[in-house]
């Protein structure tokens, strides 16, 4: 399978000299085309920021990235990428079917195209019949549908989500599991998702890659071994959805347990 994603030896630091402060060392991996990998990590290791420089967002301080083999210029997102955050990012004054016709309005598509786009896309995520009403009127969940609809209506080949379920109760959370599979199941995309979530990664990824605490290197890249397709209901009580959370926590929860005792060394030494 073809490349999507490389990084190579990408660091990023904030500040200068005395206050300069390294958030990642050196990380480096690849995705292929049409995978799913999702980043998970303690908190502050820079999960975020590796998608953001994936997006152009931000500049590495040191090494390389590209996206479908064209190297990621900052202040430039690639073509063919779209971006799914924490937040919703859906307009209150629109309706949602012009949410999420929005970007394709910017791309001068023809009035009967869009329609039509949007008429597939909500019936794909289960709202049809919802377009004419505004975000205010729906449930979080909903909110987080159209927002990926929104994303999805413009054809990206990659997606980076950032906790795009985060601020979601379990049941809401495990309902957009699925859309989200039977989406990528049908659409293709190559997919990079930071979660705080162990267990939401083990169901969703082909591969779970755990950073260290900053300065963050990769310190496992995890091939899940749970064939594709999956009942994200059913998948947890399966005996390989444990061991694939054990094999992860194993190398997290050491990590987790260093950072722990390296904060205790710290604050004792300060006291």
């Amino acid at each position: 399978m073809r490349s999507m994603i490389e990084l190579s030896g990408i660091s990023k630091s904030y500040g200068t000299g005395a206050t300069r402060v390294p958030a990642i060392g050196n990380v480096s991996f690849s995705v292929a085309a049409g995978e799913f990998v999702s980043i998970v990590g303690p908190s502050g290791c820079g999960k975020s920021t590796i998608l953001n420089m994936i997006a152009g967002f931000l500049p590495p301080t040191s090494g390389t990235l590209s996206v479908d083999g064209i190297p990621v210029a900052a202040g430039s997102v690639p073509q063919g990428l779209g971006y799914i955050f924490q937040k919703d990012t859906v307009l209150p004054w629109l309706t949602v079917g012009d949410n999420i016709g929005l970007g394709l309005r910017y791309r001068h598509e023809q009035k009967l195209r869009i329609e039509r786009k949007v008429a597939d896309l909500l019936a794909m995520a289960g709202l049809s019949g919802y377009e004419k009403l505004y975000p205010h009127q729906l449930s979080g969940g909903m909110r987080q549908r159209v927002a990926l609809l929104m994303t999805l209506a413009c054809d990206p080949a990659v997606l980076l989500l950032d906790e795009p379920f985060g601020a979601l109760d379990t049941h809401t959370k495990i309902v957009l599991h699925k859309e989200l599979l039977d989406i990528w199941r049908r659409l293709k995309q190559t997919i990079v998702m930071v979660t705080h979530d162990l267990d939401e990664a083990v169901t969703l990824s082909d591969r779970v890659i755990v950073l260290s605490a900053p300065p963050s290197r990769l310190i496992l890249d995890h091939r899940v071994s749970i064939p594709h397709p999956r009942d994200v209901f059913s998948v947890r009580e399966q005996e390989a959805f444990a061991g694939n959370v054990r094999a992860v926590w194993h190398v997290l929860g050491d990590e987790f347990r260093r950072n722990q005792a390296f904060d205790r060394i710290v604050t004792g030494s300060a006291a």
